[in-house]
């Protein structure tokens, strides 16, 4: 988590300058460079239309130097009562500035669609990555730290690979153009405004990285309140049952208390820090006002020419600090490139591409053979070892155990979800053609995991994800199958009944049942049930079992489980324990049923 905040936060020029020039000296500037070339070649893709915002741009200040040029000539014209030129003058700023106005406007749009089409396509990209990435490698990335990198990282490069280069030089010929423009009419105001930028920035430094802390701070007391809100607005039921809504609202004032002070303090400092630069910008102005007057009185300059240095050495200091936002923005995007290129890279799923033939054999079903399994998430400590399974087609298999012992991991490696060190998780057809598990042979199983995993929107909704073309006689069937059309068809809408966020509205039998009628619909040979069935009466959990079972006699089921009911039903009963994986024989399956 501290690694992921040092990453995020924002950099001041000079602070980026330092890191930049430290990476080059250490010898990792060189991934620097590697970044910003992934993140150009996605800007690449659009490059003609990256060349003509460049072109845009320098039209753009050309033309607004040109029409200050011109505002100069006016004044002039009208001070010193000479109409000659007056009507083109005045045609010549109004044009400028309606033409400049004009490309601002067409760059502000061409800026916004290729943000908009990179993101785009930088997104769909790790996107596909993202799903399809080894299951152990991806998990060792919290899902904050992944929606994180997916959202606001691919926003910092997405924005970058359009403006980076463009902001490069357009600010770099704003800078010397209009140093050039107040050099040609005087030398020592093109030194005042030209010394005066980097006066203020050096000002400005120390406020700023103070002013930094102060932000911080903030945006981690506002991280904590919504924190706070978060978990009491999700746990909501739970502190109602427990009668401590009033020891919550306490808590509430006592964070926005906190959170006022911490706000009010950067708000001082804000008004603080604005009072300061503005007396020295103020002063560094005077001086350029008080220069320019100078040289109206001797005469030296006209009244145009004066206002053209006032208004020219502050798009001058503009200019300087876009300049200088070029660093800090270089290095962010380095940043961000680099968090979602460690995405992009993780190891790829295994994909064995011969897994398909088994797909002529599904009517007749699958067996699964798992023999000696041997796996461990850390080198040093197994989960599983040597260790053997079987489930074959008809038949319903349980595998008990304590919690923590390993059912969820033997069920990741039936899934393909992760390969064993040793030993081998094979499923073979009906003329014994077999196939190690990957993620090819996950579309012939059904699984249901444990927990609530209904989501927001309709019964239909939650049922179509797994098969997006179900008629509705094949959802009400699916339903039956699952025992859950009976208070389905009674709900307000049928189908169509809306249910919230994890299934509420719902009972956790209701909700299992329609998760088991989302993978009945799949119409798989294999299925996985997780605890699939704990919130279930016992009558209920038999009568689902059989029905899927009585409805297509070659499925494999697999099930997990605490309960002594279904051991009743089931061909096999394995147990996980110590590390092993054993067929209990029928007298010690009766002691299991017995002993739950």
């Amino acid at each position: 988590m501290d690694e992921q905040k040092e990453n995020m936060k924002k950099y001041t020029p000079w602070e980026s300058v330092n890191i930049l020039l430290s990476r080059y000296f250490d010898g990792t500037f060189r991934e620097i460079l590697d970044d910003w070339k992934w993140i150009f070649s996605y800007s690449a893709r659009y490059k003609k239309a990256i060349f003509f915002y460049v072109f845009l741009g320098i039209l753009s200040t050309t033309l607004g130097l040109a029409g200050s040029i011109a505002s100069k000539y006016l004044i002039d014209i009208i001070t010193g009562y000479k109409y000659e030129q007056l009507t083109l003058m005045i045609c010549l700023l109004v044009g400028s500035s309606l033409i400049s106005l004009a490309f601002n406007s067409i760059i502000s749009r061409i800026t916004a669609k290729l943000s908009i089409r990179i993101n785009n396509d930088i997104q769909a990209d790790i996107f596909d990555k993202i799903i399809d990435a080894d299951w152990l490698s991806l998990n060792k990335y919290s899902h904050g730290d992944v929606l994180n990198r997916f959202n606001q990282d691919v926003s910092t490069v997405s924005t970058n690979a359009v403006n980076w280069l463009p902001t490069i030089i357009l600010a770099l010929y704003n800078f010397i153009a209009t140093f050039l423009v107040i050099l040609h009419y005087d030398v020592i105001m093109a030194l005042i405004s030209f010394l005066s930028a980097p006066l203020m920035f050096l000002v400005s430094h120390h406020l700023i990285s103070r002013q930094r802390a102060y932000n911080k701070e903030v945006r981690r007391m506002n991280s904590d309140l919504m924190t706070f809100e978060i978990e009491t607005f999700y746990n909501l039921d739970t502190i109602k049952s427990l009668g401590v809504t009033p020891t919550y609202g306490r808590k509430m004032r006592w964070w926005q208390d906190r959170f006022k002070g911490v706000t009010l303090d950067y708000n001082l400092f804000q008004i603080k820090t604005n009072i300061l630069l503005s007396v020295f910008g103020m002063l560094v102005q005077f001086t350029a006002f008080g220069y320019a007057l100078y040289l109206l009185w001797t005469k030296a300059i006209t009244y145009g020419t004066m206002t053209l240095f006032l208004q020219q050495r502050s798009n001058l200091s503009t200019a300087f600090n876009n300049v200088l936002s070029i660093v800090p923005s270089f290095l962010g995007s380095s940043v961000s490139a680099h968090r979602i290129r460690e995405l992009v890279e993780l190891p790829k799923e295994v994909h064995m591409e011969e897994s398909h033939v088994l797909d002529a054999m599904i009517a007749d079903g699958f067996r699964v053979e798992v023999q000696d399994l041997t796996f461990s998430y850390i080198d040093d400590k197994q989960i599983i070892t040597d260790s053997a399974l079987t489930a074959s087609p008809g038949e319903i298999i349980a595998i008990i155990g304590p919690s923590g012992e390993g059912k969820t991991t033997l069920i990741r490696l039936l899934l393909g979800l992760m390969s064993p060190q040793e030993g081998t998780v094979r499923i073979y057809s009906s003329d014994n053609t077999s196939v190690p598990m990957n993620a090819e042979t996950r579309h012939l199983f059904s699984y249901v995991p444990q927990g609530n995993t209904i989501l927001s929107g309709t019964i239909a909704e939650n049922l179509r994800m797994i098969k997006e073309d179900a008629t509705e006689e094949e959802m009400i069937r699916a339903l039956e199958i699952a025992c859950a059309w009976d208070f389905v068809k009674d709900m307000p809408n049928g189908l169509d009944s809306s249910v919230g966020e994890r299934g509420r509205g719902l009972s956790e039998g209701q909700a299992q049942r329609i998760a088991i009628a989302r993978a009945v619909l799949r119409d798989a040979p294999i299925l996985l049930l997780d605890e699939a069935t704990s919130a279930l009466d016992t009558a209920t959990e038999r009568r689902v079992l059989r029905s899927i079972i009585q409805n297509d006699p070659h499925k494999t089921c697999i099930v997990t489980t605490h309960r002594p009911s279904v051991l009743n039903l089931c061909k096999r009963v394995y147990r996980v324990k110590d590390t092993r994986i054993t067929e209990l024989d029928a007298q010690d399956s009766a002691r299991e049923a017995m002993d739950f």
